[in-house]
């Protein structure tokens, strides 16, 4: 069984910024129809964030994750969401606005990993 330690972090509001707008990027990057290379550049600016942004301090960095499509129930702690209909049961996530933040770090040599930005989302009823 895992640990967990309950601790709240305070990442500087420019990072979180930083990492929102890779995701707009990233979010727009997979509509395009053409084959291009932004996807490419993004992939460059999630590695220099999760990366390098901490460089020095062992062990610790960023990292986001997209909950889209994942089932969501109001017990869900990493997501702020609006839901679309009058229906509260069997719900999925159909859009992210902003992408769930982890801060990474090492405590007594064991990974740690803790919310640093909850999700905005909707949530809709599953058909």
């Amino acid at each position: 069984m895992q640990d967990y330690k309950k601790i709240f972090v305070k990442v500087p509001q420019p990072y979180l910024d930083l990492i929102n707008q890779v995701f707009e990027i990233e979010k727009k990057a997979l509509q395009l129809k053409e084959d291009n290379s932004i996807q490419r550049n993004v992939n460059k600016l999630k590695d220099l964030i999760e990366n390098e942004l901490f460089k020095g301090n062992e062990g610790a960095g960023l990292t986001y994750h997209n909950p889209l499509g994942e089932k969501y129930s109001q017990s869900r702690t990493d997501c702020e969401a609006s839901i679309a209909g009058t229906e509260t049961d069997n719900l999925e996530i159909v859009e992210v606005i902003k992408p769930i933040v982890f801060y990474n770090y090492i405590d007594d040599n064991k990974a740690i990993k803790t919310i640093a930005q909850k999700a905005v989302i909707v949530a809709e009823a599953r058909n």
